[in-house]
């Protein structure tokens, strides 16, 4: 993976910009899935919610195996964005460690244990978004 250096960003057209290199939002939720397979997150999905809201551009939508790798995928992602000059607006859900919500505007991270995933079934509601090919085959 290419280093990415963001010094100062700025906000506009849907793309963080600065330093030497910009991360728009599509880039910013191949990364955070990256990060999160990274992990062994598993079924990864990101879905393009921008024909669908105003709130957000990407879901990126995981699961993990319990609460520690739920808490050290958030970490990560938290951690690798803040080295690139990213930072969020919030995180939820972080000491129940079920549902983990990261807030980056443009991208939703949502960390699921595999029950709070089967009961909220975000694919469902979602599930008129295109999905975004971020791996390869």
């Amino acid at each position: 993976m290419t280093p990415i250096l963001v010094e100062m960003l700025t906000h506009s057209s849907g793309r963080l910009s600065g330093g030497t290199e910009t991360l728009d939002s599509k880039e910013i939720a191949i990364l955070c899935a990256k990060i999160a397979d990274a992990k062994k997150a598993e079924d990864i999905l990101i879905f393009d919610v921008r024909k669908l809201t105003s709130i957000t551009d990407f879901f990126v939508i995981c699961n993990g195996f319990n609460e520690r790798q739920l808490q050290s995928i958030a970490s990560e992602i938290e951690s690798r964005l803040h080295s690139h000059g990213i930072h969020g607006v919030g995180i939820e859900g972080y000491t129940n460690g079920r549902w983990i919500l990261m807030d980056y505007v443009d991208v939703v991270i949502h960390l699921f244990d595999r029950e709070m995933r089967h009961f909220y079934d975000l694919e469902l509601l979602w599930g008129d978004a295109p999905k975004l090919l971020w791996k390869p085959d």
